[in-house]
């Protein structure tokens, strides 16, 4: 990297950092800290929600998901609108009519305390873990980059998140992330810009796209109904739906963002904001990864992105030689592909099919050459990871963008993480003081007391997800890796909350038991089974409320 690089990517990250530190100091109560003193307009809550779920590894993670399989993930956002629609229409209201901190809150006057506590437990389980999972993906990029220990790279972005969210908490939140979020998709439009400038000169936006739809990578829409499939129209609309509700409706990350609203309408239509924009910005990232891949077809790619894993090969002298043989052969086969690709770019009418069929040919010989790549990776050390997917994108940006615009892409990254990471430190610390400490453990602190013991906890879990992020890299594909772990949980936390919103019959004990039933069936289809994990979601949900169903009513045939 050059030094402009360095200037452009640290100066925005520190500029990030002082502005949310500065636009929110002296917070004096619990109230200010923890919901901003409701003082958000509907398009800093609209681009708050959309940075929160816009991690890092959307950045990362979802241009490489692109490059290898193609445009389909964007069905898993299919269900989102309508859930947005669902929640203005039943579940804001209820909120702001019980002046709530955080979701959990409404389950004790719904149910009992037990179901809140479980509620909130599922929660900080769920989201420390995934928090830990946002900062490691930026950290082996900088890692990477550097030269540097993982686990230095890893507490250089888990510190600077935590300054700013335990010094102005949900305000300091909302008011950083609405400028990451223009940098970010700045950042991603110019990265996009590029890649285009830098196709052959016969081949512009128009040709590119075509070629991409040829080789399988803008098939946007699969009707298959198939439960082994992640990313289907089915999956997408039903699975995403609920998925949408539980995330939106229940994450404390996400409805810290909106309670934090002037109004009701505010926070409306800061939720609806996000349902139209988040389909087209997922749509940019993915098609951006299509051009990648087009990009890769006129232009010699590595046999394995992850570079640091290569030259760990390198170093064996033995490995080093096997490898090599590998990148010429793959070099060969690069030629040959390049030669057929130009002629498909040409081709028109009957020609296209036989062209397809052996581009089709080329692509089997080459994954047959990654995968004895990644067994002399493997063969050289077993920790190396042999998943690349999530450095496609990066390597992209490290080797053939120019100077100033490299900085700008990793300052995108890296404030994609703090973006997300200071959202759930934020709601996690809400949650363990308002749902743990002070309704369990100390019912009568000071205003005082209950600020301070909000940015300890703030400081705690950052710590926690620092943690965590060490071990992150056993993870394949990251940006699968969150929303799985997102659905083992969500579709029981949904259960509870659409038990509570919707039918008054079931009470306290009922959905309680239905709620653990519903977390090991789905935790069953989980470890030993080949199910979707979108249809997690709409399983746990159901049981919750089925159980919910038999156990109140075998309860009032026996009184």
């Amino acid at each position: 990297m050059s030094l402009i690089d360095w200037i452009v990517l640290f100066g925005t990250l520190l500029l990030i950092v002082a502005y949310g530190v500065y636009k929110t100091r002296g917070s004096k109560n619990i109230e200010s800290y923890l919901r901003g003193d409701n003082s958000m307009k509907w398009w800093t809550i609209g681009l708050s929600i959309m940075a929160t779920q816009a991690s890092a590894i959307t950045f990362l993670s979802t241009p490489g998901q692109a490059f290898e399989s193609g445009m389909g993930f964007i069905q898993f956002y299919f269900g989102l609108p309508l859930a947005m629609i669902i929640l203005s229409i039943w579940v804001l209201p209820m909120y702001y009519k019980l002046k709530v901190y955080t979701a959990y809150e409404y389950l004790e006057s719904r149910f009992d305390l037990k179901t809140r506590i479980l509620g909130a437990f599922l929660f900080l389980v769920q989201r420390g873990l995934a928090a830990g999972i946002t900062i490691y993906a930026p950290s082996i990029i900088l890692s990477t980059i550097l030269g540097w220990p993982l686990v230095y790279t890893t507490v250089i972005i888990g510190s600077l998140v935590i300054v700013y969210t335990v010094s102005g908490g949900t305000k300091a939140v909302s008011q950083t992330q609405k400028h990451q979020m223009i940098i970010m998709m700045g950042g991603m439009i110019t990265a996009g810009i590029f890649v285009i400038h830098l196709l052959p000169d016969d081949i512009g936006i128009v040709e590119a796209t075509r070629l991409a739809g040829h080789m399988g990578k803008l098939e946007l829409i699969d009707t298959e109904l198939d439960l082994n499939n992640r990313y289907t129209l089915w999956t997408g609309l039903l699975g995403g739906l609920f998925v949408a509700l539980s995330y939106f409706g229940t994450d404390q990350s996400q409805v810290a963002r909106y309670l934090s609203g002037k109004s009701l309408t505010e926070s409306r239509l800061g939720l609806m904001f996000n349902g139209l924009l988040k389909i087209p910005m997922q749509f940019i990232i993915l098609f951006i990864g299509a051009l990648v891949f087009v990009f890769y077809q006129f232009n010699p790619s590595p046999v394995f992105f992850n570079n640091a894993a290569k030259d760990e090969v390198y170093l064996n002298p033995e490995q080093k030689e096997k490898y090599q043989v590998v990148e010429e052969q793959y070099a060969e086969l690069f030629k040959e592909k390049r030669a057929q690709v130009q002629l498909l770019s040409e081709a028109r009418g009957d020609e296209i099919e036989p062209i397809k069929a052996e581009l089709s040919k080329i692509h089997n010989r080459e994954e047959v050459l990654r995968d004895e790549a990644k067994g002399i990776i493997k063969a050289t050390n077993e920790d190396l990871e042999t998943t690349d997917t999530d450095y496609v994108f990066i390597t992209f940006v490290m080797d053939h963008l120019p100077k100033g615009i490299i900085g700008l892409l990793l300052a995108v990254i890296f404030s994609a993480a703090m973006s997300s990471t200071s959202s759930e430190l934020n709601a996690l610390a809400s949650t363990t003081i308002i749902d743990i400490y002070k309704r369990n453990i100390n019912k009568n602190g000071s205003d005082k007391h209950y600020l301070i013991a909000s940015k300890l906890f703030t400081l705690f879990w950052g710590l926690v997800a620092i943690f965590f992020a060490t071990f992150a890299g056993l993870l394949d594909n990251l940006i699968q890796a969150v929303n799985i772990l997102g659905s083992i949980f969500y579709g029981t936390i949904l259960g509870i909350f659409l038990a509570g919103f919707f039918i008054k019959y079931i009470k306290g004990n009922a959905v309680f038991v239905g709620s653990l039933v519903a977390q090991s069936v789905v935790l069953y289809f989980y470890f030993f089974t080949d199910m979707a994990y979108l249809w997690f979601n709409v399983i746990g949900c159901a049981i919750v409320i089925l159980v919910g169903l038999i156990y109140q009513y075998i309860k009032n045939n026996r009184q």
